[in-house]
């Protein structure tokens, strides 16, 4: 569902467009639209073209790479407050997306069409200064991807994975589990039971207890 903007009060939620300068604001209250979508929705596919910015005020979605061979890798997840950098990638340098999103958390968007935002981008200097900034933190998330993946090996990324989960009690079935990490299910299956076995994880159906916090920790670091 896509709707007019009828007032700027989403600005709040981006505290770093407070600035923003009038005829910066006209033109967003002119071109922006709300955008709403339920779970499972794909907000772009790889190969697809991209026309407008996205700034997140709810919600949350997964932005993955998808192999010839179907397997898939969590490159990043855009939140509340948020923006894409592919989709700002793809605006700056006017290319298709590289990659696929699709909807976990019903999202609420505020879109900014690729006209507005390319004018938006020559005219406001707060409004540059935000994506700008915002693109440069993204960019910095996916290196620290590229180097888990190059460099650390699965168990220390799954002990990583696990630690970040934000509870003790890790609802997510071993396919999830892989999809993030871009491996197979069966490569994470061995992992986790190997873990179960030195008594740091107790297996569930379709979730993982962390028993020793501390021995994870310490693969995490390795």
């Amino acid at each position: 569902m896509q709707t007019k903007v009828k007032d700027l009060d989403w600005l709040s939620a981006f505290p770093d467009l407070a600035g923003l300068e009038s005829t910066a604001k006209a033109l967003l209250l002119n071109n922006a639209r709300i955008v709403e979508a339920s779970v499972g929705t794909v907000g772009y596919r790889e190969g697809g073209p991209c026309g407008a910015y996205v700034m997140r005020l709810a919600g949350q979605s997964r932005v993955f790479k998808m192999s010839a061979s179907g397997r898939e890798i969590l490159l990043y997840r855009v939140n509340a407050g948020e923006t894409c950098v592919i989709t700002t990638t793809c605006l700056l340098g006017n290319s298709e997306y590289p990659a696929s999103t699709v909807v976990e958390e019903a999202i609420k968007d505020v879109i900014v069409p690729f006209a507005a935002f390319n004018q938006l981008m020559i005219d406001s200097k707060v409004f540059r200064t935000f994506v700008m900034t915002n693109y440069g933190v993204l960019i910095s998330d996916l290196i620290v991807l590229l180097d888990e993946v190059a460099f650390h090996s699965i168990d220390a990324r799954l002990a990583k994975l696990l630690l970040e989960a934000g509870s003790d009690s890790v609802q997510r079935t071993h396919q999830q589990i892989a999809d993030e990490l871009g491996t197979a299910r069966e490569v994470i299956s061995r992992q986790v039971k190997r873990f179960e076995q030195k008594k740091w994880v107790a297996l569930g159906r379709g979730q993982v207890d962390i028993l020793d916090r501390a021995a994870l920790t310490q693969l995490a670091k390795s």
